[in-house]
């Protein structure tokens, strides 16, 4: 071999080594759609999401994009919204709630979807079945007349001499039939409990001082709110309103609390955004949603602002007990 065709065939592999890296195909990239009634009055549960997402090895900016849409509160944008992130072509749509789940529903049913928080998703129509979803839908649910009870039970060991409890509602809400499940649940344990309710309606928020007076009309000694996407994404305007009249609340979730509600009761929401990650991971594995069971809460709280107790004369001693 000569000089020159020993230098040829030496510097072939190295040459060789770049052009076989270029020719690996390039990572694959995640493209996750995500749909907010409120993002703004929520952020803490989308970076909830977008840490469990993390933990499991998507990073924004090198192998996942994140395509956030917020509804600013109004909910006939979601529709408008789901569409937008449809005709992005993403891999998947994570929901933040019952609403926005629906509207991401109407949506075609290519897109795979995750609603990461749905009150009674069998009864809103989202799923059909919770161990086998069917069609492109799958996430973690929460059954809430099963916790009004609780709630209640929390409430009187509060204020032991309630005679009358108000139940605010949402009527006209997706989850209408699901509320009405749980007024009749909540009027058989407040006879357990020996109180009176006072079911007061707010379809929006230009109803809330009307509610309240309505209240305070009808001598509530305290308050429990059902849970509702509008209710949560409005919630320092309630508890303005609870403070002002003085009443003791129990509210469905610690958002309430952390914002200077007196009590709630209810599964951390954080812990759902978080998990919904996971179905997410599966899903862009491989999986498909209609295989995917429904999951429920595994973590419940009880969160209590003794500041805002102190605040409408509720002793120490007693707090302590709840």
């Amino acid at each position: 071999m000569n000089r020159r065709a020993f230098l040829i065939a030496v510097a072939s592999p190295i040459l060789a080594a770049p052009l076989a890296a270029e020719a690996q195909p390039a990572a694959r990239i995640a493209r996750i759609g995500y749909l907010a009634t409120n993002l703004a009055a929520n952020p803490h549960l989308h970076e909830a999401f977008l840490q469990g997402l993390r933990d499991l090895g998507y990073v924004e900016g090198r192998n996942a994009v994140i395509e956030s849409r917020d509804a600013e509160g109004n909910l006939e944008r979601l529709p408008v919204l789901a569409a937008e992130l449809v005709a992005l072509r993403v891999d998947v749509i994570v929901t933040s709630d019952t609403p926005a789940a629906l509207a991401a529903k109407q949506a075609p049913r290519t897109i795979p979807i995750v609603f990461s928080f749905a009150v009674d998703p069998l009864t809103s129509g989202l799923i059909t079945n919770l161990a086998r979803p069917g069609g492109n839908i799958t996430g973690l649910s929460v059954l809430a007349p099963e916790l009004v009870g609780k709630r209640l039970e929390l409430l009187t060991q509060a204020v032991p001499r309630v005679s009358r409890v108000a139940v605010l509602w949402q009527p006209g809400s997706q989850v209408e039939r699901t509320e009405k499940d749980v007024l009749k649940r909540g009027e058989v344990a407040a006879r357990t409990l020996g109180v009176r309710l006072q079911f007061v309606e707010a379809p929006g928020p230009k109803d809330f001082d009307r509610a309240f007076s309505e209240m305070t009309r009808a001598r509530a000694g305290a308050l429990t709110v059902l849970s509702s996407a509008m209710f949560f994404s409005e919630r320092r305007r309630l508890l303005d309103l609870a403070a002002k009249n003085r009443l003791p609340a129990v509210y469905p979730q610690r958002e309430f609390v952390d914002a200077g509600g007196l009590m709630a009761y209810g599964p951390n929401l954080a812990d759902l955004f978080r998990r919904a990650a996971t179905y997410v991971d599966k899903i862009l594995k491989g999986a498909k949603p209609a295989d995917l069971p429904v999951e429920q809460p595994t973590k419940f709280e009880l969160v209590i602002n003794l500041k805002t107790a102190k605040a409408l004369g509720l002793s120490s001693r007693r707090s302590s007990s709840w």
